[in-house]
């Protein structure tokens, strides 16, 4: 079986995984040696150990840069949240983790709640093409989005303008609020964010149900947890497990 899949899942002859720091939570490089870690690289070893394959880690900075490339065919298998939009053109296992978008204000704000920002001139940072940019894009019908190329650079653009708030992940949202003085987190969550792993379509079913038990039996197994403990991110929660589950691999 695992010739098969990995024909289909690595028909360059190794698994090329998209990386996305854009999503701290998720991946960075790391400060010393520059390479990749987190949660998604230690699911794209595993992954890679289990199939006897080889692993190509591919970084991109922000999560619409890794969809902007899926027709370049430039990655085989990507960590991503899962989007209609995304869904169209990106088969998604069920998720691996949940994690939630807020927003960071100033201190003297008006805005103090969820139901606060959808309103005529208010402005918005936000990485393009992520999640909460998606999510954003459809249920906003006031308030104007200002998209910036990175999810860390919608955080400096708010910062350095006259902007209302950044959207994002509420990890870096509160990091970025504990070490400068004057900005708030807002409580509570605007969506909540499923991190899958997703291939192409078009590639082989069988790929796909491959990938949907390997990610299931990273929860049962407590793999998931335990990257998350391993990589200090203990605010994030392992997704559900679905009522009924692929055989394991």
């Amino acid at each position: 079986m695992n010739t098969e899949i990995l024909r289909h899942l690595a028909p360059h002859g190794a698994i090329r995984a998209a990386i996305n720091y854009g999503n701290p939570v998720l991946a960075h490089a790391n400060p010393v040696t520059g390479q990749p870690e987190g949660i998604s690289v230690d699911l794209a070893h595993e992954l890679a150990r289990r199939l006897d394959a080889s692993l190509t880690l591919i970084p991109f900075d922000a999560a619409g840069k890794v969809f902007s490339t899926l027709e370049q065919n430039a990655w085989d298998i990507a960590f991503l949240a899962i989007d209609p939009v995304r869904a169209k053109q990106i088969s998604f296992t069920a998720p691996y983790l949940v994690i939630e978008g807020s927003y960071i204000v100033r201190n003297h704000s008006t805005l103090k709640t969820m139901d606060d920002f959808d309103r005529p001139g208010v402005r918005i940072a936000v990485g393009k093409g992520t999640a909460y940019d998606l999510f954003l894009s459809r249920t906003l019908k006031h308030a104007e989005l200002v998209r910036t190329e990175t999810s860390g650079g919608a955080i400096d653009l708010f910062s350095q303008s006259d902007l209302d708030a950044a959207a994002g992940i509420r990890q870096p949202l509160l990091s970025y609020a504990a070490t400068h003085p004057g900005y708030r987190v807002i409580g509570g969550r605007f969506t909540a964010i499923e991190q899958a792993m997703g291939t192409p379509k078009g590639r082989n079913h069988g790929l796909s149900q491959y990938l949907d038990a390997f990610v299931e039996e990273m929860k049962v197994s407590g793999f998931v947890a335990e990257a998350m403990q391993r990589h200090a991110q203990p605010d994030a929660t392992v997704a559900p497990l679905r009522s009924s589950s692929s055989q394991a691999v």
